[in-house]
């Protein structure tokens, strides 16, 4: 912690001189995984990006599309969007943005390196019109075309060519290149310096083309992975903002009433991949097939797991135990389906039995040690939990960024993670991790190897299906599948307080995206 705090002040003649400077330091349990906008879709490393890049379209404060790099659209034709492009916008270098560089950067996230491709799911081209207009040549209509973009980065095709940054870093493979490590957007922040598990530095881009209605002119985000370091970094004014406040201290910081709370839930299910394609697990005392092909064992996995034990002595009574992998707050989701089974430890073993495993198996479990919300702890109790079903598991803990690559790379067998829904509409997840794996948009985060034909037909009509109602039941539809066929193991929705000294004013995004142009400090 003192080797963090030591680096925070920064040089405020970078901004708006040391007389009207507002630094504020941000801290949070994990740090980024890379600067490389197309890389990783990783909320931590997309929060920090959303300060130094843009979209053609941004998260407004009411969670709809409105205008950022384009400031208007029209359909040519329901297949042909035409985007206007902002004029007089600069990058950080203080070269100009055009449309060159949205073709680049089309181009550039749908590498098949990347995990964000499903952010342009749909789009089957961009073309350059002139230096100020794009067209989005669609393969069908596209429903969730304007939110999508929310989160596709515009990038200077001039400064990665120069960098040798062409390419999209591939974050599994432990590539590093100029973009993983330096930054150029046109956002309201410019990038200092990152100091891998230390502090993420920024400076307020006094030439920003939107009017920054707060006042943070200097933003510091520290990784620190220690709850009681982090709280304690909070209540001793080393620290400004905390955004994932551990539930053990929530009650008593809000007793006290020393700092300022903002009480929300997050847009985000916890929950367990299960390797279903392999035809055999990694590391498992079964050898020759994957128990996890049976739906029998998978719905005993889910039978054995206490979600409310874990809400009530783990969470403290903050999480939403869940059976269905969207949360509350995105569209789709249906409170009437979400009731988690109770534990039947009874007929998960017969199951099991039925299955060919009277005596369980054994395989490892890896898990974050620094993501989620007590994401080790809510581990260990499940392998408890599981134990008592005769499935031993070896818990195998490591920081997110090693956790990452080592599931994205095929060798997790079993594993946890947790998935925020930034469009706020279910199609993002269920496409994500629950298509069948392509080399496109479709499955790009299905690291469990989900197969299922039904489910597959359900998304590519919900991807395209433009009457409001016909695209809702077709996601009840496909929520009922991916619940009824035990695909998954959700454990919970994640609450998240964020905490803060009673000076700074900002909102709370159940996004989990902390926004400092939202944000003022006295």
């Amino acid at each position: 912690m003192k080797s963090a705090l030591r680096i925070l002040p920064l040089l405020a003649a970078l901004t708006l001189g040391a007389a009207t400077a507002a630094p504020l330091r941000w801290a949070a349990q994990n740090d980024i995984l890379t600067l490389d906008p197309h890389s990783q879709d990783h909320n931590t490393s997309n929060a920090i990006g959303t300060h130094i890049y843009e979209g053609l379209t941004r998260l407004g404060k009411n969670y709809r599309p409105e205008p950022s790099l384009a400031t208007q659209w029209t359909y040519v034709s329901p297949t042909q969007v035409r985007f206007e492009l902002r004029k007089g916008v600069k990058f950080h270098d203080g070269s100009p943005f055009t449309a060159d560089d949205v073709v680049f950067s089309f181009g550039r996230i749908t590498q098949p390196q990347g995990t964000k491709q499903t952010y342009v799911s749909g789009i089957k081209e961009v073309k350059k019109i002139d230096d100020d207009t794009v067209d989005l040549i669609l393969e069908a209509p596209t429903p969730m075309l304007l939110q999508n973009i929310i989160s596709w980065p515009i990038m200077s095709r001039a400064w990665a060519t120069k960098n040798n940054a062409t390419n999209t870093q591939d974050y599994k493979a432990k590539e590093e290149n100029f973009a993983a490590r330096n930054a150029n957007g046109t956002g309201p922040y410019k990038l200092v310096s990152w100091q891998p598990d230390q502090a993420v530095k920024m400076v307020a881009n006094k030439d920003w083309w939107d009017k920054n209605p707060g006042n943070i002119t200097e933003l510091t985000y520290l990784p620190i992975k220690s709850p009681p370091t982090r709280v304690a970094a909070l209540l001793s004014g080393d620290v400004d903002l905390v955004t994932d406040l551990p539930p053990q201290d929530f009650f008593k910081l809000k007793a006290e009433g020393k700092v300022k709370l903002l009480e929300g839930a997050e847009i985000r299910t916890i929950f367990f991949v299960m390797d279903q394609g392999s035809e055999e697990l990694r590391e498992s005392s079964v050898k020759g097939k994957n128990p996890f092909k049976d739906k029998r064992v998978r719905e005993a996995m889910n039978l054995a797991l206490d979600r409310e034990a874990i809400k009530r002595s783990i969470m403290r009574g903050l999480s939403v135990p869940g059976a269905l992998m969207i949360p509350p707050g995105v569209n789709g989701y249906d409170a009437a389906l979400d009731a988690p089974p109770k534990p039947d430890l009874e007929k998960a073993r017969k199951l099991l039995a039925e299955a060919g495993y009277p005596q369980g198996f054994e395989l490892p479990l890896h898990c974050p040690n620094n993501r989620y919300v007590n994401d080790e702890q809510v581990c260990q109790a499940a392998v408890s939990m599981w134990a008592k079903i005769g499935v031993k598991l070896r818990l195998i803990s490591a920081p997110f960024s090693t956790h990452s690559q080592t599931f994205q790379r095929g060798e997790s067998p079993f594993f946890m993670l947790g998935w925020g829904v930034s469009t706020y509409d279910a199609l993002y997840g269920m496409q994500a991790w629950g298509h069948t794996r392509t080399t496109g948009a479709d499955g790009n985060f299905n690291f469990g190897k989900v197969s299922d034909a039904t489910l597959d037909e359900l998304i590519q009509k919900i991807k395209f299906e433009p009457d409001v109602p016909k695209r809702n039941a077709l996601i009840k539809e496909a929520i009922l599948r991916i619940r009824d066929e035990a695909l998954f193991i959700p454990v919970h929705h994640q609450i998240r307080p964020w905490a803060m000294k009673p000076g700074v004013d900002t909102m709370h995004r159940s996004n989990d995206y902390f926004e400092a142009r939202y944000t003022t400090i006295k």
